[in-house]
């Protein structure tokens, strides 16, 4: 399946502002599109609760629908940066929107490159990995939980 990563970002777009995170979807009843960032922390419920589309986003909340993903989110990652060596209790489907050759994820010691080529990539992250943004320019995926 091919995805149009340019109609994504035009969609994305009407997003509030956010750093580096921010939900696509939550659980019912439940608007805030900060809440359950991180390891859900300030969250009292389950990643497979987050199912309900927070925005108005016809064609990305499709794609995301197709591909099964729950706790979604727009991960912006800033240049010149690199995540701690963790493990996920899920696997993740990463959907590159902005990204280049700098960027990169190291699984298992393992170096991949995900390109923004309108593919989703099913990553295991219940294995070791970090991901690197060794450029000027952000890098931005969509992230879901599969």
């Amino acid at each position: 399946m091919s995805i149009d990563i340019e109609k994504i970002l035009l969609e994305l777009e009407l997003l509030p502002e956010y750093d580096s995170q921010i939900m696509l979807q939550s659980v019912k009843g439940i608007d805030d599109p900060f809440y359950g960032i991180g390891r859900s922390k300030n969250s009292n419920h389950q990643e497979q609760e987050f199912i309900e589309p927070l925005f108005d986003l016809k064609y990305t909340n499709k794609i995301i629908k197709e591909n099964g993903m729950y706790r979604t989110r727009v991960m912006r990652m800033k240049p010149k940066t690199c995540y701690t060596y963790h493990r996920d209790r899920t696997k993740r489907m990463h959907i590159p929107l902005v990204t280049n050759e700098k960027c990169m994820f190291i699984i298992d010691d393992i170096v991949y490159r995900y390109p923004a080529n309108g593919k989703s990539y099913l990553i295991d992250t219940t294995l070791r990995h970090t991901a690197i943004n060794a450029s000027f320019e952000d890098r931005i995926h969509i992230v879901g939980c599969v």
